[in-house]
């Protein structure tokens, strides 16, 4: 008899507890599956190539006892409770594009009660990205198979064992020239990091900064991206810490098009047939930044004030304090590329279909400023530019009050 419980979900990511033959692991973990699951060695017919064909796949593939195989054309056995075994998914690390509609389909085909096993996968290169995937299992394997290749693991890749006698590496292993010892010990603590960044609620924030070592795993996170119905499903309305956009990779999480996608079609704006598009602040919310309380004592309710921010795109005055828009954090550099100008435009399209104004002014400049006007050009509208200088200088700030002359106060 087993049992899976998530304790604590960031994402696809779980830390959890799996209960098996009275044997109780806190996951995600590795450790000697052998011991756990004794009969696994010996079973047939569960490591079949992930990319067998369906007559192959029908006729040599075995779902078996605990754990649980399980196949991209033979998904559906594993019941709740049970540890759901995928052979070979190491395999399918160098081909993003199948990782990614693969691990889909898997996941949406057994139940979300089960722990998930990655058999000889687990490298400290790769444990980041497996756990951000929601495997929860691994073994010693892979990196055995490393130590007895030559191969020093760490994080950030594979290198020479001559590596450990530089002092990249203090430990145990390390001190002790057991470069065995060391490749289970950097996997062990990768997987401790992973599990506190769980915790803390900012695992995407550190699979971002681990995937620049990868181009193949940087891709496996651009095609889940993509999916965005599979990560959504996963992921909290809101977090008790801040969003970190600082990759280009950032812009496409589930958690900004999510927000977009409900300014656009949820929200019902403020009484107001005129717009005011405002540049963002580092402080957040932006109504406590000294440049906002500047634009709001200007605006004084005669219109109804839109944030033009990256990567969230459009925050009207209302949802300031709302997640994502109240919780992030960027790096500013005035810089807007093409990609991040195309994704902000196409928002502010949508939103200004979805609710049209008689006036749109934009107090913009630089990067915020583009956006807008190719957004004005595609929506056909007149927009009206009050920025002289600097968003906040008196000249730009008196030629905004000067553009809202005349016009009535929004009630609120």
């Amino acid at each position: 008899m087993s049992r899976y419980e998530a304790v604590r979900r960031d994402g696809l990511a779980r830390i959890g507890v799996f209960e098996h033959d009275e044997k109780t692991l806190s996951l995600p973990a590795a450790l000697d599956t052998d011991a756990l699951f004794p009969a696994l060695d010996g079973r047939a017919l569960s490591n079949v190539p992930l990319s067998s064909g369906e007559a192959f796949v029908r006729d040599y593939f075995s779902h078996g006892e605990q754990p649980v195989a399980v196949h991209p054309l033979a998904p559906g056995a594993p019941q709740s409770g049970d540890c759901t075994l995928v052979a070979n998914w190491h395999t399918v690390l160098a081909n993003p594009r199948n990782y990614a509609s693969w691990l889909a389909g898997l996941k949406g085909n057994v139940p979300p009660d089960t722990a998930w096993y990655a058999p000889a996968a687990a490298l400290p290169s790769t444990a980041c990205l497996l756990i951000y995937s929601g495997f929860d299992l691994f073994d010693y394997r892979a990196t055995d198979l490393a130590s007895a290749q030559g191969v020093f693991c760490l994080p950030e890749g594979e290198f020479p064992a001559s590596m450990m006698e530089t002092g990249v590496c203090g430990c145990e292993g390390c001190r002790a020239g057991d470069l065995a010892q060391h490749n289970r010990l950097a996997l062990d603590h990768e997987i401790a990091i992973v599990r506190h960044y769980i915790g803390a609620g900012g695992l995407r924030e550190l699979m971002e900064s681990r995937c620049r070592a990868s181009a193949a795993q940087t891709a496996i996170i651009r095609f889940l991206d993509q999916n965005y119905e599979f990560m959504e499903r996963a992921l909290p309305v809101a977090r008790s810490v801040s969003m970190r956009a600082n990759t280009a990779e950032s812009q496409n999480r589930a958690e900004i098009r999510r927000f977009a996608d409900r300014v656009i079609e949820r929200f019902v704006p403020t009484r107001a047939d005129v717009a005011v598009l405002l540049p963002c602040s580092a402080r957040k919310p932006y109504s406590l930044s000294r440049s906002h309380r500047l634009f709001m004592s200007t605006v004084n309710r005669r219109a109804h004030e839109l944030i033009v921010t990256s990567p969230i795109g459009l925050v009207p005055r209302e949802l300031e304090r709302i997640y994502p828009a109240g919780h992030y954090d960027v790096p500013v550099t005035g810089y807007w590329d093409r990609e991040e100008c195309a994704l902000i435009a196409d928002i502010l399209v949508r939103y200004f279909a979805a609710h049209p104004y008689r006036r749109v002014i934009a107090h913009l400049d630089g990067g915020a400023l583009t956006v807008a006007e190719m957004a004005a050009e595609t929506c056909g509208i007149d927009l009206e530019v009050t920025c002289r200088d600097r968003p906040t200088s008196p000249e730009s700030l008196a030629a905004l009050s000067a553009a809202l002359e005349g016009e009535r106060r929004v009630q609120t």
